[in-house]
């Protein structure tokens, strides 16, 4: 075991050296962060990580979050990212935020029972930044024994870890000296599984409500009824109660025998057309300048004979001008009554 001052210029790439040749032999270290001290191991090498588990006192079943140095590492290692991801990691990182993702399924590494996860962050401290962009992506879990508060400074991590660990790296105290804020991304809406350094709140700032389920979008056949129904209460669409209306109407007239059927039906007569008689004249009266009918008999009070041309009075010819008058009754009518919602 030995602890390598990074604060001092002078011991800085000395320190950032055996840290290098540490993690690369499989070893485990110790480095500065800038929530709490992390103990670390190669994120590629099986075994590190299970040694980086014993010495905290834990199972697979809690895999460690890996840190990187770079935004680019995390489309390398993470796929299926939402899409509110990126802004978060260009907002708050280097952060306390760690996001859990969907590991890249190519990804030779084992870091326990991650179910296809990685719980990705990077930090906000030069000396880790630097580490990791010469390790390349680390396992990192707080540098204490399970179930102890998180150490943070190098003595408390060396207090806890002791010889388990080969190479610490003293950055002094932690400058937040709280764990990160873990935000679990591959459930919708996102859940925030340990609150930490950031605030809920300061998400939300950064890429709106995402822990709040969005409405449902109706589906295809709720979609197709909803028109259906726009049609039968709306002017666009045909009324189907009409129409079957007018199908029943015309089955009940064709069953009866006395209606016609739609396509026989007389069309209304034009009102021009139906002849004017004396509207309110009776049924056989004359009128006053009409000569009785034929059939009465002429007047006898000077008897006339027969081929006479003188005194006698002649029969009058009966008068034609009323007696072809129509009655009421005999006028077309306007056909018969149309059965409701049937065209004209």
């Amino acid at each position: 075991m030995s602890v390598h001052d990074t604060q001092n210029p002078e011991t800085r790439e000395d320190a950032l050296a055996a840290a290098v040749d540490a993690v690369r032999g499989g070893g485990l270290i110790v480095l500065p962060t800038d929530t709490v001290y992390g103990i670390g191991a190669d994120a590629f090498t099986p075994q590190s990580v299970q040694d980086l588990l014993e010495a905290k006192g834990r199972g697979r079943d809690t895999p460690p979050p890996v840190l990187i140095g770079d935004h680019a590492v995390l489309m390398a290692l993470a796929t299926d990212l939402p899409e509110y991801v990126e802004d978060l990691a260009e907002a708050l990182w280097p952060g306390a935020l760690t996001i859990i993702l969907t590991a890249q399924p190519s990804l030779t590494w084992d870091l326990g029972e991650t179910r296809g996860t990685v719980a990705l962050r990077m930090p906000e401290d030069e000396t880790a930044l630097e580490l990791l962009r010469r390790t390349g992506p680390l396992a990192v879990s707080s540098a204490n024994r399970h179930g102890k508060p998180a150490a943070t400074s190098v003595l408390d991590a060396a207090t806890q870890l002791g010889d388990a660990v080969e190479v610490y790296l003293d950055g002094g105290a932690a400058r937040i000296g709280a764990s990160s804020t873990i935000l679990d991304a591959t459930v919708t809406p996102a859940e925030i599984v340990r609150e930490g350094a950031i605030t809920k709140q300061q998400i939300i700032d950064v890429v709106g409500d995402i822990f709040t389920a969005p409405e449902p979008e109706p589906s295809e056949k709720e979609a197709e009824e909803s028109a259906g129904e726009q049609g039968e209460d709306g002017e666009a669409g045909p009324s189907t109660e009409s129409a079957e209306g007018a199908s029943d109407a015309a089955s009940a007239g064709e069953a009866d025998g006395d209606a016609p059927s739609v396509l026989d039906l007389p069309s209304e007569p034009e009102l021009e057309s139906v002849p004017q008689g004396p509207a309110e004249t009776p049924l056989g009266a004359p009128d006053e300048d009409a000569a009785a009918p034929s059939d009465v008999a002429p007047s006898t009070s000077e008897p006339s004979t027969a081929g006479s041309s003188t005194s006698g009075s002649s029969v009058s010819e009966p008068s034609t001008s009323g007696s072809t008058a129509a009655a009421p009754e005999d006028r077309p009518d306007d056909g018969p009554a149309r059965p409701e919602h049937m065209p004209g």
